[in-house]
């Protein structure tokens, strides 16, 4: 897909925000986070907004609909337009006529959106009743045909499935079903695509461009990934420091970008250097024919009639300072897998872990296994708790663990926010004052600060942005080298696993169905899935 030339007929603004401030406030303290933002967002086209996390993507993006909370925020000046009205001045009334209706939003977070005491049905439909007053049997055609529209597979099976049942990538998809159901004037596209392999990427955005041109809809994509905004954008708009900085056609931006910042961004490629792997290092992981069959349960007596197959008969060895690269689409048992290997739900088969068969241990021994094992979950969001502040979800770990006095956690957690490019003075906030990006490093320092030999690493750059997610992969690099450590490292992102993996196994529909040193998978890849993978990813 190539980009479209730019308009001689200037079109409508759906959004005029004009000389927009924002601020958090904290007591007496007031944090200007927005600063004299002007934008329009005109009908029918796709304007990306970019810039590394903290630059104020969302925070922009969010008041449009006034989504935050007030307070801590506080609209300090300017003016929001929808569609010629003040979104400022609106009532609620009128905000949640607009919500979900002229407006739809693909938030960033799965679990921000989906409620996870109603099926995934129930959810659907409730917007369906509110904007479109049909019944729940009246909006289950519709519901089922966009399910299929974002890849959902058996979605008539699935739709009594509560949000738990489901991958990250697969709520994510969910979430852009919900969004774009009552086809809005206007879509929000929060990082739509972040947990999403590169192959449905490219489907979600095809998708999302072809209702767009459809319906003449416009689109205002959020994203960290230049790629996507290169290929799918009409224009973009770069934010640093909560400014706007630069707003060009995409082509003219990409070709001739003014401002050094937007040139960093740019610039911010990966090496495409492979990683030499070590053979001749002792294996730290053995797993050998791994099994994790969840039961389908129906009928009144819930009598187990077939199984879900997330992992099955899964064999493979990991080198002790290597990384291991785990790559497939949403769904195809990439974290089960990883689940599986830390202990964290059943599973059949032989795990050692330094020479040790692990699958046995009782509870005093897996605590011991699990200051060695640490685990950097997908969605930042869903596991920190908002009731703790940013030092207590660090020092968790050691405090369980009895490690250390008081004022020797406090140093470690200090120097593990400093690793993770974080500002120890920020220690004592919530993490609902951090960005998603700022939260996922939060959740690394949780590990690091454990002083782990094997790390399990879920998708932990899919929230930052291409500068920072180099940053944290030169960190990850640096501290492998230092203390020999040994990554299990998910993603979708080929370009990522590239850059820090000297191994790499590819999954589908729970099977291993290719491994290998990077290197050799990814220029002589057997698997026509495998050969779909690199291709889309490297796609220029």
């Amino acid at each position: 897909m190539t980009n479209s030339q730019a308009n001689t007929v200037e079109k409508s603004s759906v959004v005029s925000i004009d000389k927009l401030n924002i601020g958090f406030r904290q007591g007496d303290k007031l944090n200007h986070v927005v600063h004299d933002v002007s934008l329009d967002i005109r009908q029918g086209e796709m304007l990306a907004l970019v810039g590394e996390s903290g630059s104020g993507k969302s925070v922009t993006a969010m008041s449009i609909l006034r989504l935050l909370k007030e307070p801590p925020v506080e609209y300090l000046s300017g003016d929001i337009s929808l569609s010629g009205e003040s979104v400022l001045s609106a009532s609620q009334a009128q905000l949640r006529q607009w919500r979900g209706n002229k407006v739809g939003v693909i938030f960033q977070e799965p679990m921000m959106s989906l409620n996870p005491l109603h099926t995934i049905e129930k959810q659907l439909s409730e917007t369906l009743s509110i904007h479109q007053g049909k019944s729940l049997k009246q909006s289950r055609p519709l519901i089922l045909q966009w399910l299929n529209k974002v890849g959902i597979r058996n979605a008539e099976a699935r739709l009594a499935d509560y949000p738990h049942q489901f991958s990250g990538g697969e709520k994510q998809r969910i979430m852009i079903a919900m969004a774009m159901i009552n086809e809005p004037e206007l879509l929000i596209a929060d990082e739509p695509t972040t947990a999403l392999d590169v192959t449905i990427q490219a489907q979600i955005l095809d998708l999302i461009k072809a209702l767009q041109q459809e319906t003449n809809m416009a689109v205002l994509l959020i994203s960290h990934d230049l790629t996507i905004v290169k290929s799918y954008a009409e224009r973009v708009a770069v934010m640093e420091f909560g400014r706007l900085v630069e707003v060009n056609h995409t082509e003219q931006l990409f070709a001739a970008p003014q401002h050094i910042y937007t040139q960093k961004l740019i610039n911010a490629e990966p090496s495409d250097q492979f990683c030499a792997f070590n053979q001749s290092s002792e294996t730290v992981l053995n797993v050998d024919d791994l099994k994790v069959w969840f039961p389908v349960e129906k009928g009144f007596f819930r009598r187990v009639v077939d199984h879900v197959k997330a992992v099955d008969g899964i064999s493979f060895k990991m080198r002790s300072g290597s990384c291991m690269g785990v790559v497939g689409e949403s769904g195809s048992g990439k974290t089960t897998l990883s689940k599986a290997i830390a202990q964290l739900i059943d599973s059949e088969g032989n795990i050692e872990f330094l020479a040790e068969q692990i699958a046995q241990l009782d509870k005093l021994q897996l605590k011991n296994l699990r200051r060695d094992i640490q685990f950097v979950f997908q969605d930042p969001f869903g596991s920190l708790s908002p009731r703790m502040l940013v030092s207590e979800i660090i020092a968790e770990g050691l405090e369980i663990n009895n490690i250390g006095t008081k004022t020797e956690r406090e140093q470690a957690v200090i120097d593990a926010m400093k690793s993770v490019e974080l500002d120890p003075e920020f220690r004592n906030r919530y993490p609902h004052e951090f960005s998603g990006g700022q939260r996922q490093r939060i959740a690394l320092a949780r590990a690091l600060v454990m002083k782990p030999t094997f790390i399990i690493l879920d998708e932990p750059t899919s929230s930052l942005d291409r500068t920072v997610q180099f940053q944290v992969l030169a960190l990850l690099q640096k501290l492998q080298k230092e203390n020999n450590l040994s990554y299990l490292f998910i993603s979708h992102d080929l370009k990522v696993v590239k850059a820090i993996c000297d191994q790499v196994m590819v999954m589908k529909a729970g099977k291993l169905i290719e491994f290998g040193d990077c290197e050799t998978v990814f220029t002589q890849a057997k698997h026509e899935y495998t050969q779909t993978l690199i291709k889309t990813a490297f796609l220029n």
